[in-house]
């Protein structure tokens, strides 16, 4: 039987005005002064695309939950439960507000790869019986892709869609007639990325929306790399669903949030984890407290930051990808040109290096923390999928890396990793020229 109090069954509250409840106590934990500094002796980190470090300011914010108001947000019947609840309630309408959403649309998850697989195989299971169809695109993370195939197994149809390729005004871009075209009458999802995790690329979500609601088609979009990077809203998106995570953006690992449209229709999913009922019966188990306030407190943060911070991230990149270039010869960039700025994500950099293996430049240039590609996929020994999906061929995908540039990196760590790597790069071509 179909519970229909999937999405808007009420939660029991025993404290009321959530709404002006604080996101930490109001005895906050000072940190060390020197916290930042506790890695300066460990390689330059450039892998901000795989995680990020979290922010002492969201650890301060963090710490009295686990310390202080430590209760159960489930426990309605005693204070230390209805102080946990307040925290979190006030936390979900934080992050709703910062993403234009209102705080019934927020489920908590562990991280975006649990809020893809909700928001997939929820609305398959919920809307099976009016179609089996599902668009989705090649580049997609494997948070996406690999629940798709299972939903292949299961009976479904799932149609990939093309990227532009490299050598395109913007490799890696999707256009929207494409999803146009491949709608059909069963189809019921359509699924696509906001910005890709490894080239960067900034789809036009925008342009697709408009596409899917004519047809009466679902948009789930996985923002997992774009929220807190780009600015986002949910309403001017478009989308049905959409997808985050907190370690992406300086807060804490093991906290996800799914974007439920709950105006001018209900989306309706069908919950993949039973037990207690938490968030309206979508996601079952003892709600991440620390993790909730944890994610609030960074994306408040990143927004708040956000002009000037997208702007020193494009400079960090440029300079990195211009000192690259001149001591590298034929140096190939990956996915969308720098200067189309509303195209790529300002902290992304993907390049190939020509002639070198670029897992062994990563193990050979060990002051430098970097990566091949998605973090999900670093145990995969087959080439990059979404490199693959530019038409490159395996050479030189096996030759490319990912620059992840963060909040915590600076001019220093861009010169001295250029410099690093140009010449382990030139060593290694020597040895294979040898």
């Amino acid at each position: 039987m179909e519970r229909e109090d999937a999405v808007c069954g009420p939660q029991p509250a025993r404290m009321g005005c959530h709404e002006s409840a604080p996101l930490t106590s109001s005895r906050p934990v000072a940190l060390e002064p020197n916290a930042i500094d506790a890695m300066t002796d460990k390689p330059i980190y450039l892998d901000n695309h795989a995680t990020t470090r979290v922010d002492p300011r969201v650890v301060e914010a963090m710490l009295p939950c686990f310390l202080e108001s430590f209760g159960n947000p489930g426990s309605i019947n005693h204070a230390y439960g209805w102080e946990a609840r307040d925290l979190v309630e006030a936390a979900r309408a934080r992050i709703a507000a910062l993403i234009g959403a209102t705080e019934r649309e927020i489920v908590f998850t562990s991280g975006a790869t649990e809020s893809n697989n909700l928001a997939l195989k929820g609305v398959a299971e919920r809307l099976g019986h009016k179609g089996k169809h599902i668009v989705s695109v090649k580049t997609e993370h494997k948070s996406v892709l690999d629940p798709l195939r299972r939903l292949a197994r299961r009976g479904f149809e799932v149609t990939l869609l093309d990227v532009a390729p490299a050598g395109s005004d913007c490799p890696g871009w999707l256009d929207p007639e494409q999803v146009q075209r491949a709608l059909r009458p069963d189809t019921i999802l359509v699924s696509v990325m906001l910005a890709n995790n490894e080239i960067g690329v900034i789809q036009p979500i925008a342009e697709i929306a408009p596409i899917c609601r004519a047809h009466g088609v679902l948009l789930h979009c996985d923002a997992t790399q774009a929220v807190g990077k780009i600015p986002v809203h949910v309403k001017q998106l478009g989308v049905h669903l959409m997808s985050f995570s907190g370690h992406k953006i300086y807060g804490p690992k093991g906290i996800g949030a799914l974007y439920v449209e709950r105006s001018p229709g209900n989306v309706r999913l069908e919950p993949q984890i039973d037990g207690g009922g938490q968030e309206w019966h979508l996601r079952s188990g003892t709600l991440n407290v620390p993790g909730i306030v944890g994610l609030a407190r960074a994306l408040e943060l990143c927004i708040e930051e956000l002009p000037h911070e997208m702007q020193r991230l494009r400079r960090l990149r440029d300079r990195l990808f211009e000192q690259l270039a001149a001591d590298v010869p034929d140096l190939v960039l990956n996915g969308p040109p720098l200067e189309q700025s509303d195209r790529r994500l300002p902290g992304n950099l993907n390049c190939g290096f020509p002639g070198v293996d670029g897992e062994a430049l990563i193990l050979n240039a060990r002051d430098v923390a970097v990566s091949s590609g998605s973090a999900c996929t670093s145990a995969d020994p087959e080439p990059s999928h979404v490199l693959r999906a530019l038409g490159l061929n395996d050479d030189l995908v096996r030759a490319s890396l990912r620059f992840g540039i963060g909040r915590f990196n600076t001019e220093s760590d861009i010169d001295r990793a250029a410099r690093l790597l140009a010449q382990e790069a030139s060593r290694l071509r020597k040895l294979v020229a040898s």
